[in-house]
This record gives C-alpha cells, sequence and structure tokens, in this order.
C-alpha cells in the first residue's frame, strides 16, 4: 500500500510547481481560460472528501503528523515553503530556494517569507519532542534584498536559556553573504 504521506506530499509538490507555473505563464488569454476550467473540475474532484477543520486539528489514524498542514513545514501545504529542518553542532539550519509565489520587491523574497522562515528555524532550536516552544519576540534586521531562485540557507542556534525561555540568534544568507539576521526569545509553556 502507498504512504498516504508521501502521496499527499507529491500533490502539495504538483500545486506548488502549478502555483509557480501561474504566476510566470505567458500563454495567451484563451488558453488560460481553458486551463482554469481543468483547474475547477480537479478542486471540484479534490473537496468531494475534506476533514472538518485544520489539519493539525484531526485525529490521525493513518500516521501523518499534524505538522502536515503547518504553513512553513507541512508537506501537504503547496504554500509551505520548500524547508526541512536539519540539526548538528549545537545549530538547526535549513538549505532552500524559494520561487515565485514567494515574491515581494521584484525579483527578491517578500521580508515577511523571510520573517516565517527564521521565526521556524530559530524555533526549531527550542523545540523539544512532546513538549514545543512558541515565540515570544523576533527581532529582525535586514541586511539587503534575499535574492528569489537562489540557493539559501537558513541557520540558528542557541544564545542561552533561562527557565522556559530559549534565546536564539540565526539568519538566512546566500552566496554572498548574510540577508538578514535575527534574535528570538521562545517560551516553552508550563505544564
Amino acid at each position: 500500500m502507498t504512504d498516504p504521506s508521501s502521496t499527499y506530499e507529491l500533490l502539495a509538490i504538483s500545486v506548488r510547481n502549478l502555483i509557480d507555473a501561474t504566476i510566470r505563464t505567458e500563454l495567451e488569454p484563451n488558453a488560460i481560460a481553458s486551463i482554469a476550467t481543468q483547474i475547477d473540475a480537479i478542486t471540484g474532484r479534490l473537496s468531494t472528501e475534506q476533514m472538518p477543520g485544520s489539519f493539525g486539528e484531526r485525529v490521525s489514524i493513518d500516521g501523518q503528523s499534524p505538522a502536515s498542514g503547518n504553513a512553513v513545514i507541512g508537506v501537504r501545504n503547496p504554500l509551505a515553503p520548500p524547508l526541512v529542518i536539519h540539526e548538528g553542532n549545537g545549530a538547526v539550519w535549513s538549505e532552500l530556494i524559494l520561487g515565485a509565489a514567494y515574491e515581494g520587491p521584484a525579483g527578491y523574497v517578500h521580508g515577511g517569507v523571510c520573517a516565517m522562515v527564521l521565526d521556524h528555524v530559530l524555533g526549531a532550536t527550542a523545540h523539544k519532542p512532546g513538549r514545543p516552544a512558541y515565540t515570544g519576540t523576533l527581532t529582525l534586521r535586514y541586511h539587503r534584498g534575499t535574492p528569489l531562485r537562489k540557493a539559501l540557507r537558513a541557520e540558528a542556534w542557541v544564545d542561552r536559556v533561562e527557565g522556559v525561555k530559549t534565546f536564539a540568534v540565526g539568519q538566512l544568507s546566500d552566496s554572498g553573504g548574510v540577508t538578514v539576521s535575527a534574535e528570538g526569545v521562545f517560551i516553552h509553556p508550563r505544564k
């Protein structure tokens, strides 16, 4: 039997590619109208069986993570940037390329998307299995534009821990150096 997670992930990747193609296409209007009709038919088919509420609220019996719908790392979320967190040597990092769906100023990643990526990566330094950490504060410094369609690295490490608070620092960079740096405080709720 096919793994449901990987099947839904393939669908999300296809839709992510569709979003990029939709933004960048230069097809003529009649072709666009025909394609829109086809997409509407597919959307109708996908809508025939849907879960109530958000993905994280559902009870999973098929082994899929409640984070599968997450806006940053959800493998079922085509709007989620292709962010995979790695850990080692006291740091967490992700290497990614952000395409047309994440554009702010022409040719550059939207600053809010940079913030979202860094919020997640810094937060990953504080996350513990079964004990999530929530953002208390996030402070960003934009050094220069973060280019679209270029290899990027988001990385973070723990500066210090004080009780339930983890103080993390990190950055987003390309081959030319740091584009955005960040500091954050992440809080483990008291049990």
